[in-house]
């Protein structure tokens, strides 16, 4: 039973949290903490009440410290709402968004925040409406796009690599789903037939049992970690020991089934990070992919090849994400506490995510509405987006210059941080895709220096100043950026724009293994 003195009205807890924190906590910081389940809600009379001590937990707990921590480093006008830390990563991946990796996209929920037509103590009004133009001049993987069209708004996305275009407009596609599973049936049944007759899968076969029974043997499930992490066993020292007892398992059924691991040259990244039985079955995979006729078939099979291809690799599990070097033998692996093998085969992988494709892509076509969304592959700097669209989608191009576009939800390239063709550099060589490197802003190879910096600004303004040309005149634009060297305030300036708000937002779900206080902010500009 809950002692009433320990009970409160949500303003008797702002106070009451000001005074314990030592800084300001708003009755909307409280009702935040009520729905999305952090504090219980008692109910008295009508009124919303809450108990002292789930306050005293919460603050006094990893996610409430974390909160206090963050804010001490980033600033108290950090916006924890933005956060979107009640999230599962299932939701904040949800259907579509998750069809291929992608390094440096925001999640939907930040999107529909600043899109949809609601309102709260930190967005007081709303910006886009229903059947609204939404522009994204640096589209990446198409989030943006994805959410209007679950909000009823019309969006054009432009990109500058054509890899990024094609994920952006397979996840917003329509499809004929059955032909489509029907066309994935069929590359499967082949490709299981290709491989029939190899020695591949009798030797993976039988490395999986020579593994197993190994793991089983020097690596029980979950003991062996318990161990390790209790210091009883010097892992990488046992680990690495006895990945070298099993290699000469290895060596010898690679003997046996006369596997030939390495490609005869290493000069492309498709020579040099797959093992042989795997190109070969890539490259099958891609001549029945080619002879598809339907377009938009074809591109959604592309997307489920490359995304197999990335998870097929010649690399460790643990550096999935930054290649080091190639790896053709077995290891030990930390992230699994055990031995584990390179891939020999795309079937199983292929198989999974062509399932899984289908089902996200069914999930969205529930969700969709009929508004027109397409990305362009072009930049944005210079593009003509009408007549690009004029090409592509005539009815889009139509609206757009019909009513011009509304405003820009967009996250710009970070300074020195990612070159962009080279995350998908296995993509752009097997489907040929011509590479545009030259055009990237903000690319990792250029740096962060003070001349990077300020070819960043003139670029960035360029972009803006170009689309400004198809935007109404009382456009609002949300621009998405970790703004370490406060180049924004000058991008708006040399845009004819002023930054009217500023939402500063923690990023808490980052893909790089650095998980400390780390912040972006969301800038809100207009016409000057």
């Amino acid at each position: 039973m809950v002692e009433t003195f320990e009970l409160m009205t949500i303003k008797q807890a702002s106070d009451w949290a000001s005074q314990y924190l030592r800084r300001d906590v708003t009755p909307s910081n409280i009702s935040y903490l009520i729905q999305y389940g952090r504090i219980k809600k008692v109910a008295d009379n009508g009124n919303t009440l809450v108990n002292r001590r789930d306050l005293v937990n919460y603050y006094q707990s990893y996610l409430g410290k974390r909160e206090i921590d963050w804010k001490s480093r980033l600033g108290e006008d950090l916006i924890w709402t933005l956060s979107f830390d009640y999230l599962k990563e299932s939701e904040r991946t949800k259907h579509v968004h998750r069809l291929h990796p992608y390094k440096g996209k925001f999640i939907p929920q930040l999107v529909e925040y600043f899109l949809d037509s609601h309102t709260d103590d930190f967005k007081k009004e709303v910006y886009f409406k229903r059947d609204d133009i939404i522009l994204d001049p640096f589209a990446g993987s198409g989030t943006t796009l994805v959410q209007a069209s679950e909000l009823g708004m019309h969006a054009v996305g432009i990109d500058v690599s054509s890899f990024n275009a094609l994920i952006s407009n397979v996840k917003i596609n329509k499809y004929n789903l059955p032909e489509l599973f029907n066309e994935v049936s069929k590359i499967t049944s082949a490709l299981r037939q290709f491989i029939s007759h190899s020695n591949t899968q009798k030797f993976e076969t039988n490395l999986i049992e020579a593994l197993t029974d190994f793991n089983n043997r020097h690596f029980p499930s979950p003991d062996f970690k318990i161990r390790a992490r209790a210091g009883e066993v010097k892992e990488h020292e046992y680990g690495g020991a006895k990945a070298q007892e099993f290699e000469q398992i290895y060596k010898a059924l690679i003997y046996i089934y006369e596997i030939e691991l390495k490609q005869q040259k290493d000069d492309t990244f498709l020579d040099k990070w797959y093992v042989k039985p795997i190109r070969q079955e890539i490259d099958f995979v891609r001549t029945l992919i080619e002879q598809t006729q339907d377009t938009n078939i074809r591109n959604a099979l592309t997307i489920i090849l490359s995304r197999t291809l990335r998870s097929c690799r010649a690399t460790t599990h643990y550096d999935l994400a930054t290649l080091k070097e190639p790896v053709f033998s077995t290891y030990y692996c930390h992230k699994h506490g055990k031995i584990c093998k390179p891939l020999f085969s795309i079937v199983n992988w292929w198989r999974r995510y062509s399932v899984d494709t289908i089902e996200r892509l069914a999930q969205f076509d529930k969700l969709r509405t009929n508004a027109s969304q397409f990305c362009l592959a072009g930049d944005s700097r210079t593009i003509d987006i009408i007549k690009g669209l004029e090409t592509h989608y005539p009815a889009l191009a139509q609206i757009v210059r019909d009513r011009k576009i509304k405003g820009i939800f967009s996250s710009p390239p970070y300074v020195g941080l990612i070159d962009y063709h080279d995350q998908h550099a296995y993509a752009y060589e097997l489907f040929r895709f011509e590479r545009k490197d030259h055009l990237e802003i903000g690319t990792l190879s250029n740096g962060q220096g003070f001349e990077a910096r300020e070819l960043y600004i003139h670029s960035i303004s360029e972009s803006l100043n170009n689309c400004k040309r198809f935007l109404v005149n009382d456009y609002d634009i949300f621009l998405v950026a970790n703004d370490k060297y406060n180049l924004y305030p000058v991008i708006a300036e040399k845009s004819g724009m002023r930054i009217v708000k500023q939402y500063k937002r923690p990023v808490l779900c980052r893909t790089e293994r650095d998980k400390g206080a780390y912040g972006e902010i969301i800038f809100h500009l207009k016409r000057v």
